[in-house]
């Protein structure tokens, strides 16, 4: 029996991809002042910096606009407190980020000053809280490589060969009924080899599939 191979660290690191699955925002009162957490998804530090003067644009009235950011683009991460007291806003937003496990977003806490001193402790409290909630309605996503591939095949064959489509989780792209059925598909990357192996047995090697890309997806 062939032994089965478990994925390593650094090759896991390259089938899954952690995010979020969009842009949201949410809001708290912590002694009277108003936080609003803003969070997106982004995939180069263009996007966060657009989406960080966009927010700073519809909140121009605010007290501040607190953000980080970080991108698997160069491995970047970056915040401001934007004149909050060093380490009670900015760092708090990124540790959000960091202890969530996800990448490839920005969010940014917008305050309006309540007239209450919250204190050190109260403003940690209260940005990590903002851009908790921000995180939640933005939803956390995992995502895992994927191979897309092609193959013609015959009607008699297509009516076999979709049975097993589920089974193996594999994405119907698109599909073209001509002479043949040309069929545009994606399997999860760890799983190629083996559906590639159960093809040539159900059609006596007669199909190949051929790898045209990879991407990120889920089901």
């Amino acid at each position: 029996m062939k032994k089965q191979k478990n994925n390593t660290p650094a090759e896991a690191e390259k089938v899954l991809y952690t995010t979020l699955a969009g842009e949201a925002h949410a809001e708290l009162i912590e002694r009277k002042s108003r936080f609003i957490g803003h969070a997106a998804h982004v995939t180069t530090e263009a996007d966060a910096i657009a989406f960080i003067n966009k927010i700073r644009a519809e909140h121009s009235q605010a007290t501040h606009n607190v953000y980080a950011y970080m991108t698997k683009e160069n491995n970047i991460q970056r915040y401001s407190d934007d004149n909050e007291p060093q380490g009670t806003a900015g760092i708090p937003v990124l540790d959000v980020i960091r202890k969530s496990g996800f990448t490839d977003a920005v969010i940014v806490v917008t305050r309006y000053f309540g007239g209450i001193l919250l204190g050190a402790g109260g403003l940690v409290r209260a940005y990590s809280a903002a851009a908790k909630l921000a995180v939640d309605e933005a939803r956390i996503v995992t995502y895992e490589q994927y191979t897309e591939f092609c193959m013609s095949v015959s009607y008699s064959d297509y009516q076999k060969l979709q049975y097993d489509f589920p089974a193996y989780g594999i994405i119907v792209d698109n599909s073209e009924f001509a002479d043949s059925v040309r069929l545009k598909l994606a399997i999860k990357e760890t799983r190629f080899d083996e559906y590639a192996q159960r093809l040539s047995e159900m059609t006596q090697g007669r199909i190949e599939p051929t790898k045209t890309g990879r991407r990120f997806d889920y089901l």
